[in-house]
């Protein structure tokens, strides 16, 4: 069955786009929950409509995030935690934890799920670690672990 997105779903297809997908799960998921339109002949401009707006749109967030990345590259970002004597945390660093010291020092609201560490840190000093801030936009961040 053919249907148009009417929001992006993930492994389907993104806002506009006019998808082949199974009669049930169109049927059982994307119409009742007005996520999908059935697809005619005629829907052809509404899909070229809602593509445009989609693609005006992620150039704008494209944009802002280039912008963002710029200044998290460009702040020191420090991570205060307790240490014991020979440089090891009680606990750890995590992705949290790293997202509330870049708000802090740049105002920019992050999710903990763009941060990609390996590891959580757990001892002092310098980690590099990334944030996944758009499609194809990552900023990588130098946080310095230092001693409360």
């Amino acid at each position: 069955m053919k249907v148009l997105l009417r929001s992006d779903v993930r492994g389907v297809g993104r806002r506009g786009d006019i998808v082949e997908v199974k009669a049930g799960y169109a049927r059982n998921f994307l119409l009742p929950t007005g996520v999908a339109l059935q697809a005619n002949d005629t829907m052809e401009l509404q899909a070229a409509s809602m593509r445009k707006a989609r693609d005006l749109r992620d150039a704008q967030s494209r944009t802002a995030a280039e912008a963002q990345r710029a200044t998290i590259e460009a702040a020191s970002i420090s991570v205060a935690a307790r240490a014991g004597a020979n440089g090891r945390l009680f606990g750890s660093v995590t992705e949290a934890d790293i997202v509330n010291a870049i708000r802090t020092a740049t105002n920019i609201s992050l999710d903990r799920h763009a941060i990609q560490m390996d590891e959580h840190l757990k001892e002092l000093g310098s980690a590099t670690v990334s944030a996944h801030l758009f499609d194809g936009v990552v900023a990588t961040v130098t946080v310095e672990v230092v001693a409360k």
